[in-house]
């Protein structure tokens, strides 16, 4: 995948995203801009989406208002706490976008992505809640660009939330339920054969495996979670006792 990543203000070429996205085995194009002067910075950006015609764009901060006002037609965007209503020219994204930001960003306020996806006519599912500040650097921020990148490139939806999912119940042993990724799953608890809803991550990975005690009759059960690259996901548990 080729990926074009635009900094951010004050910030350099190699960071730690554009270096995390080159040891995934992605060819990353990411070029010098210019700090002081947001026309001269969005001219080389389009110099280099002109040149190299990535599968995505990527910006960060500053460079996630420079990833909306590039022109780069259909090409998919992935903005980490974008800083369009301070720097940028365009205020709408396209559909086949998404957002990353954290609540404990106190640059850039997590509002200001909420805005941004309600003005440009799209679902909150849009934006990807992660980490606990403005760098998103963090192991679950940086899994988190990565799979927004994979997800947009290969054509894939983003995952969609249900309402009221329909679902079949089963009291079988280790029974497996699909879901949405992003959304709930469902397991059926071995000791007392509930079906427990529970949320699912996709920046904790495409394969999780946790103990959790369920909330009916309290027996621990090792929950596995499987996400797909189509964003479904699957789900089911074993009791904890099984694995001694």
């Amino acid at each position: 995948m080729k990926i074009l990543f635009l900094h951010g203000w004050k910030s350099v070429p190699g960071g730690v995203k554009p270096s995390y996205l080159r040891e995934q085995g992605h060819e990353v194009v990411n070029p010098s801009l210019d700090d002081d002067d947001y026309d001269l910075a969005l001219r080389v950006a389009q110099e280099h989406a002109d040149a190299h015609r990535p599968d995505v764009v990527v910006g960060s901060s500053r460079g996630g208002a420079l990833a909306i006002d590039v022109q780069v037609g259909s090409t998919p965007r992935v903005l980490l706490c974008p800083a369009w209503r301070k720097f940028g020219r365009s205020h709408v994204i396209p559909a086949n976008t998404f957002v990353l930001h954290s609540r404990g960003d106190d640059i850039i306020p997590f509002e200001d992505s909420e805005d941004l996806v309600a003005d440009s006519g799209l679902s909150a599912d849009r934006i990807l809640e992660v980490g606990s500040d403005h760098r998103l650097a963090d192991p679950q921020s940086l899994a988190a660009m990565e799979w927004a990148c994979r997800m947009l490139v290969e054509g894939q939806t983003l995952p969609d939330v249900d309402d009221q999912p329909s679902r079949t119940r089963s009291r079988t042993r280790g029974s497996r339920r699909s879901a949405r990724a992003d959304a709930e799953g469902v397991y059926v608890c071995d000791a007392c054969g509930e079906e427990i809803v529970i949320p699912l991550d996709v920046t904790e990975g495409s394969q999780q495996e946790y103990v959790e005690d369920c909330p009916v009759c309290c027996r621990a059960n090792v929950i596995h979670v499987e996400i797909d690259d189509d964003g479904s996901a699957r789900v089911w548990a074993e009791p904890e006792q099984d694995r001694d």
